[in-house]
């Protein structure tokens, strides 16, 4: 396939133009990124977002991939002597990995097999014979005598005959046409079914796979995953069940060209132990593979709109925080940090089980409070957490009394990944002085202040977002984290003054040389004052200045666009643009009401002309001249603030409350309501009016939502809960 059809077939498949495609192919092939298109190259890619940019960019890794692999097959065939025309043409027309393979397969070097055995006897003629059905009159063992042999282990006629039939279920077996018809038919009319392994006596996290039955066609990933595991953990025995006396019908249909062929009832023999014997077993794995595929690309889609969700949490700004890690025999480790995240001072309480310190623990809390002006209490939540959350509302509740107008209060924060970020080399790099137990109570702080520039710190895949994570292809799966990090960190853009080094490495163009190159800089020289300063730094040359400068952002700026989304290769336009309005370009927020009336019934056309750049250009400068310095996640509702804590005896059914979703995954939603135990929204109560398909249409992970108890079980600790 040439790049010419690959494009227009990769534009046929998105529903995109070629040049489209070729021009992204023409940018990713260069280096540039996918944020640094779908902000600053509209003009160019045809206002391509980043989702179908980077679709553009996976099917062309995908074609790639394709066309190298039809290459080394080919010179594999080639290398056999038995590369015809008809093959060659059928190789290079192929547009999936499945089929390639499929015509691959008679020539790939195996096992020796029954089939070649047969061949070693001579029977290879035999097989042809029964394999064209044209022989029409005679006895099929008067043509097998001529094979008797003894010394090649075939006695009599029918030996050779039955013999024979090893090559031709081998043929059938390699079949494309056989393969295909196969998987239609397990996909159509397969059931997967599993039961419980009898050796296993405990109760575990599968019951409801003990007896399951489910066609294949109707299977959801998150069963294909939950069936997955429990086989894996010798829980649970699964298996695709057909009916087979039908789908050999199927198959002799597909095979048996002639039925009066002498030899029809021998060739469905060998079409019956083809199918047991070889396709069965090898397309049940596929299948069984495909679904896994399946399940993996939906789970990570899954984990990928949950940590997006996340990442873009609206940042608490200008609160003094106090870290509350919890526990129970090790203590609470307190860490406070101020407006900014750097660490003052902590310690370690113990308020909870066994030793219960409450009065010593309060002491040393309210110190703190008194002492630093603390205004939030973040607690995590992990082993101890309601426990701790109970002591803390209780010191809310005394300073209340004593001092009604102070506004302090406390939120429940994951704490997911923390332990993976305290032994990390970032966080030794941090705080060099710091117990690891420290190190991850300051990072569960600091989650309140900017959840996105603490978060990156961390690897996507501990921050515990999504459904069965670690059972998920990682490399699928990292990639697509990964994605979703780059797009939030460039989205909201970085402060090239305060960004941690992890925050700057997943910049637009950025590496992590060059930002610990940055982080060296600003610590020997000072502050930055423009972007184009970033050119001095080891490694930025124009191209990766070109790359990652629109995504930083410089408060104290010279320039005041070196504030804004507005590209630096933009400037003139923007200055030529604010001329063209009486907008003073050196006072933007004093500017704002004669900006805001400005652009209102601007000819956009006639406008871009005139400052010689394209229409999705000066949409973007607007936006910025609009709103300078804007950070998308402002807009987002805030984290749900709490001063009192509820016990799960305090519910009862009916009951209204507000809560915050935890986690997003199929069947519903966990949303943390105050109590020990997160309650579950289940898809069936996420609407009265209509049927839910997708929980993610109607919630999102940080969401704060009303929601009313449909049922309590005390005993499993379970809520189940509709939304208001």
């Amino acid at each position: 396939m040439t790049d010419s059809q690959m494009f227009s077939h990769i534009a046929s498949t998105l529903e995109l133009s070629p040049k489209q495609v070729q021009s992204v192919a023409g940018f990713i092939d260069e280096g540039a990124t996918i944020p640094f298109l779908a902000r600053y190259r509209q003009e160019a890619t045809g206002r391509l977002d980043e989702e179908q940019l980077r679709s553009v960019r996976d099917l062309l890794e995908f074609h790639r991939t394709l066309e190298a692999r039809k290459t080394t097959i080919l010179k594999a065939i080639k290398k056999q002597d038995k590369l015809t025309p008809e093959l060659e043409e059928k190789i290079k027309a192929c547009k999936d990995l499945k089929t390639l393979e499929d015509l691959y397969l008679p020539y790939k070097k195996k096992r020796k097999t029954k089939g070649d055995k047969a061949k070693e006897k001579g029977l290879e003629p035999l097989a042809q014979l029964i394999w064209q059905q044209e022989t029409v009159n005679g006895n099929p063992l008067d043509f097998a005598r001529e094979y008797v042999d003894e010394e090649k282990g075939l006695p009599d006629a029918d030996t050779a005959l039955i013999t024979s039939l090893d090559i031709v279920a081998e043929w059938i077996n390699e079949s494309v046409e056989v393969r295909d018809a196969l998987r239609a038919i397990m996909r159509k009319h397969g059931i997967i079914t599993s039961e419980k392994n009898p050796a296993v006596k405990e109760r575990t996290n599968f019951e409801d796979y003990y007896d399951f039955r489910n066609r294949v066609t109707y299977i959801k990933p998150h069963q294909t995953l939950a069936l997955n595991r429990g086989e894996r953990e010798n829980v649970l025995f699964v298996n695709l069940e057909m009916n087979e006396n039908r789908t050999l019908e199927n198959l002799d249909d597909v095979v048996i060209t002639n039925d009066l062929s002498i030899f029809t009832p021998y060739l469905q023999d060998a079409v019956e132990d083809a199918y047991k014997r070889l396709l069965f077993p090898s397309l049940e794995r596929e299948l069984r593979n495909e679904l896994t595929e399946i399940a993996d690309d939906h789970a990570i889609e899954t984990f990928a709109t949950n940590l997006k969700n996340l990442l873009m949490q609206p940042p608490l700004k200008d609160q003094v925080v106090m870290g509350i890690d919890p526990a129970f025999r090790t203590g609470c480790k307190v860490a406070v940090i101020d407006e900014t995240g750097n660490y003052l001072e902590g310690s370690t309480i113990y308020p909870t089980p066994p030793q219960e310190k409450i009065e010593e623990s309060a002491e040393v809390v309210n110190r703190y409070i008194n002492k630093h002006n603390v205004t939030l209490i973040a607690i995590g939540n992990g082993t101890g957490s309601r426990e701790t959350e109970k002591f803390i509302a209780d010191v809310i509740r005394d300073r209340k009394d004593k001092k009604p107008d102070e506004n302090l209060n406390y939120l429940i924060i994951s704490e997911a990944g923390a332990s993976v970020y305290s032994a990390s080399s970032i966080a030794r790099e941090e705080f060099p002085d710091l117990d690891a137990a420290q190190r991850g109570n300051i990072s569960i702080a600091r989650r309140v202040q900017d959840p996105l520039a603490e978060l990156v710190k961390i690897d996507p895949k501990s921050i515990g977002v999504g459904l069965y994570q670690h059972d998920l292809n990682q490399t699928a799966l990292s990639k697509k984290l990964d994605d979703v990090v780059e797009s939030c960190v460039n989205d909201v853009g970085v402060n090239l003054n305060t960004a941690s080094s992890e925050l700057l490495t997943h910049i637009s163009g950025l590496s992590r040389n060059v930002a610990r190159n940055i982080i060296e800089y600003r610590e020997k020289k000072g502050r930055f004052k423009s972007r184009d300063e970033i050119r001095k730094i080891s490694g930025v040359g124009d191209f990766r200045f070109q790359q990652a400068a629109g995504f930083l952002r410089i408060p104290e700026a010279v320039h005041p666009l070196d504030n804004t989304a507005i590209h630096p290769e933009s400037y003139q336009a923007t200055e030529k643009l604010c001329n063209l309005f009486g907008i003073n370009v050196e006072n933007l927020f004093k500017e704002q009401k004669k900006i805001k009336a400005a652009f209102d019934d601007i000819d956009k056309e006639e406008v871009a002309g005139q400052m010689g750049v394209g229409v999705p250009t000066l949409e973007l400068i607007i936006e910025n001249l609009r709103k300078p310095g804007r950070d998308p996640r402002e807009s987002l509702p805030k984290p749900l603030l709490r001063q009192d804590v509820l016990k799960m005896e305090d519910l009862s059914t009916g009951m209204k409350l507000e809560g915050t979703v935890r986690n997003v995954v199929d069947f519903g939603a966990f949303v943390d309501i105050g109590v020990k135990q997160d309650g579950l929204l289940h898809i069936s109560n996420m609407s009265k009016e209509k049927r839910v398909e997708d929980p993610h249409d109607v919630v999102a992970v940080g969401d704060i939502i009303n929601v009313e108890i449909t049922n309590i079980d005390l005993e499993r600790g379970r809520i189940g809960l509709a939304l208001v």
